[in-house]
Formats: structure tokens, C-alpha cells, sequence
């Protein structure tokens, strides 16, 4: 399956967890449960309540507040929004469960974009949202719906892009000489780096061994897959080899490092982060939430810029990250729970809140371009970041890839093994590249019986 290129934006591709918290809004009520956090709005007269299970907090507030505007704009039609906030494996596990007996599932639910392909095997139980869509269709980036659809049906709407960028604490890097806009090209980035660590034996970047944010990045660049277009698995392709060369050659130049976590997006990491010990992220775009979040003592100090790239890239950037979410087919209000799903992932008034209340890039890419939105003086997001967040975003959009290999149902064992051992054999125990490649290779055609 080869990678497509899009002239507006591009798909995110589902690889971790998203880890999101923050407080409740002040509006639904809350309450810890045994199973996590239930979130609901406050009684709504005449509204039909839909349950919801999500694995971020974050993404709770944005459902119920959507809710309180639908229901200003549908009064013949409102909705009580009920959340229950799952810890993540958890939470997959056990919508599983309901659907396979058909028993305790909610009306809708987030399923992160890793998971899945393990929902849409066989005859989904998941609603085809294509016509609920069909209306918003137009104005979002098409490839973002791809992900979460099979043999032309729709299951799943996402919040956000997710574009890879590269995230600067310009404060370090200056007070060690360093430009981080002569960055453009990974030679650039290690040769900055190295220099970095000799000034300050402190790292520029990371090299991650619990997510390959940078590895389908890379291959988006290099115009690789982790599947052949037959759908067989290929992680020790070309592609694949050189990418890691790359990423290798950034630990033994010095530039790069092994975070605690294993990546950047873990509270291990944050601390790392916060102690001053890496200096940059080339991450999906939504890691800006976590800026505010975990390391609010960098406000103006954090710039965002294209990642860095291969020579004549393929596209410069890739998608990271993602969450479907999912209307159960059997529910008793599905309809009703669809058309209001659609209307608050994919409508005007959806996607504005998913940038002044996630911080996420939003599908609907005119709203990149709509300054008033963007360049808001009172955005939190635009507060924060030393350059507008959103600068780099235009300057990319039509260079953002899609792989195709995440809408693959053996994409989790892949994502599985590489997480796990892989990239630590890699990057831990200087097991050769080709070596530890080819014995994933071996280990996914057993386990996939190919």
C-alpha cells in the first residue's frame, strides 16, 4: 500500500495512547465511580440520554459542552450527555466484551485510532456513519476519515489532524548558539544536535522506544509502509532500515537520547523535560496540550516549526495519534446519537472548540486559515507558543501524508512488537538494525500466520 500525498491535510495515524487530563468543566456534573470518572450535564428537560465512553478526560469536557449547543440548536432534538472516563486498556477492553456479547455497551464511544482495526473486523457492530457525515463532508480533510473506514463505510469521526511538527525551547538552544530555523533537514538536526551536547551535555531530541512517532514520520517522508499493497507486513523494508539508520545515527551523534518512558508523551518524560534535559520534540501536533499541561514554566519560550526532513522528501509530514469515535449500530437511539456525533467532530462550530479547547489541529483546515480563530490574543494555546501555532501548520498543509498501513487489522501486533522490543533492541542493546528488523519480520508472519 503505497502513501498517498493530499493536498490539504492529512490523515493521523494512530500509535499511543492519547494521555489528556484536565479539570472537569464547571458545568457537567462529576463523580468516581469504581469503573473511572462519570461526567454528565446537568438535567436536561426532555432530552434523551446517550452513554459515552472515552479514555481522555479532556475529550468529556468537549462532549458535554457540544451537547449544551446542540441542544440550544436542536430543542426538538436535545441530548443528556453521560461520560464515563476509562483508564485506556480498560476502557478497550472492555467495550470488546459488551459487543462481542451483546450486552452493557454504551451508545457511543472513542476508540483510539490503534485499536481500531480490532472493531471493525468481520461484520462491525459499529454504526456506518457515511451518511451522518455526508453533510460536513466537503469542508474536512478527507484522508482523516480513511482511517477509521472499511470497504467503503465510515465508523468512526476524529478530532484533529494531528500533524508531525517540531517543538523548540529556543531558550536553551539560543543560551547554546543555536538557530533552530537553519533546521530543515535531519543532517541539520543531528549536526545541531551534536553541538548541543558538547555545549551543554544535555540532549536536543529523543529517540523513542514505547511509540514510533519519528518512524512513520520518517517513512512518510521515504514513501514507505509497515505492509506491502497486498496487505503482507514489511517492517524491515528499505524504507524501514533507513529510517532508523537515521534515527541511530541521531543517538550515536549525541543528539538524540532515550527519554524516561521511552518517548516524550509520558509523565516521565515531563519531568525529564522540565529538568531541562531535551530540548526539542518532534511530535503530532497535539502535543502541544501537554506544553500547557505538564510544563507550564515554558510559556513563550516553546516555538513550533516543520519537522525536520529527508532529502526531496516523499511529504514532509504525517499524522500521529487519533481517535474514532463510534455510534453502536444495536443502540437504542443511534440515529439521534450519530447526527449529533457528526455535527460536533465534523461541524464549523466542533472544530473551533477543537482548537480553543483541545489545542488540536482541526480537520476542517479553513479554519487553519481563519485568523480571528487563530490569532485570538485570549487563546490559551496562543498565549503559550513563542510563534503562532499555526504558522507552520499552513506552511506544510499540502505536504501532510497518510499511511495507509494504520488501516490495517494486523497494524496492532506490528505497533505491538516495535513498542515493546523492538526499538529497545534498537536503542537500548545496540542490536543492529537490520538484525532486530528482520526478526520482527519473522515473529509478525508467525503471529499472522503468513
Amino acid at each position: 500500500m503505497k502513501l498517498k500525498k493530499f493536498a490539504t491535510a492529512a490523515l493521523a495515524a494512530g500509535m499511543a495512547t492519547l494521555a489528556l487530563t484536565a479539570c472537569n468543566t464547571a458545568t457537567p456534573d462529576a463523580e468516581t465511580t469504581a469503573e473511572g470518572s462519570m461526567i454528565t450535564q446537568e438535567a436536561v428537560e426532555g432530552a434523551t440520554e446517550l452513554e459515552l465512553w472515552t479514555f481522555v478526560e479532556l475529550h468529556a469536557q468537549f462532549y458535554t459542552e457540544m451537547a449544551e449547543i446542540w441542544n440550544e440548536e436542536n430543542p426538538d432534538k436535545k441530548v443528556q450527555i453521560a461520560v464515563n472516563v476509562l483508564p485506556y486498556d480498560d476502557m478497550h477492553n472492555k467495550l470488546q466484551i459488551a459487543l462481542t456479547s451483546g450486552q452493557g455497551a454504551p451508545d457511543i464511544s472513542d476508540i483510539e485510532a490503534g485499536k481500531f482495526p480490532q472493531f471493525t473486523q468481520g461484520t462491525p457492530a459499529l454504526m456506518d456513519l457515511t451518511e451522518a457525515a455526508a453533510p460536513y463532508r466537503d469542508d474536512i480533510v478527507e484522508a482523516r476519515l480513511d482511517l477509521f473506514s472499511k470497504d467503503d463505510a465510515l465508523y468512526g469521526l476524529d478530532f484533529h489532524v494531528g500533524a508531525t511538527v517540531a517543538f523548540y525551547n529556543t531558550e536553551l538552544l539560543e543560551a547554546a548558539g543555536i538557530d533552530y530555523t537553519t533546521i530543515k533537514t535531519w543532517d541539520d538536526y543531528q549536526e545541531a544536535g551534536a553541538e548541543y551536547f558538547e555545549k551543554t551535555g544535555k540532549y536536543l531530541g529523543t529517540v523513542d522506544t514505547s511509540a514510533a512517532w519519528q518512524e512513520g514520520l520518517l517513512l512518510a517522508q521515504l514513501g514507505g509502509e509497515y505492509f506491502t499493497e497486498d496487505g503482507k507486513v514489511n517492517v524491515n523494508s528499505p524504507e524501514m532500515i533507513e529510517a532508523l539508520t537515521i534515527l541511530k545515527g541521531l543517538q550515536d551523534a549525541n543528539a538524540a537520547a532515550v527519554p524516561p518512558g521511552g518517548q516524550p508523551d509520558t509523565e516521565e518524560a515531563f519531568g525529564a523535560y522540565n529538568n531541562g534535559d531535551f530540548a526539542a520534540a518532534v511530535m503530532p501536533f497535539w502535543f502541544t496540550s501537554r506544553y500547557l499541561a505538564y510544563m507550564p514554566d515554558f510559556a513563550e519560550k516553546i516555538a513550533i516549526a516543520p519537522p525536520p526532513t529527508v532529502e526531496n522528501p516523499v511529504n514532509i509530514s504525517v499524522g500521529g495519534g487519533g481517535t474514532g469515535t463510534a455510534v453502536m449500530k444495536d443502540g437504542e437511539n443511534a440515529e439521534l446519537a450519530a447526527e449529533f456525533i457528526a455535527w460536533a467532530k465534523l461541524g464549523t462550530e466542533g472544530n473551533i472548540s477543537t482548537w480553543e479547547l483541545l489545542g488540536f489541529d482541526p480537520l476542517n483546515t479553513e479554519v487553519w486559515a481563519d485568523q480571528e480563530i487563530t490569532h485570538n490574543p485570549e487563546n490559551k494555546f496562543v498565549k503559550y507558543f513563542q510563534n503562532n501555532p499555526f504558522e507552520p501548520l499552513l506552511e506544510i498543509q499540502d505536504s501532510i501524508g497518510h499511511l495507509e498501513s494504520f488501516t490495517n487489522g494486523s497494524m496492532p501486533s506490528v505497533n505491538n512488537l516495535l513498542n515493546t522490543q523492538t526499538l529497545n533492541d534498537i536503542f537500548e542493546n545496540d542490536v543492529p538494525i537490520e538484525d532486530a528488523l528482520n526478526q520482527a519480520q519473522s515473529d509478525l508472519q508467525n503471529e499472522l500466520g503468513e
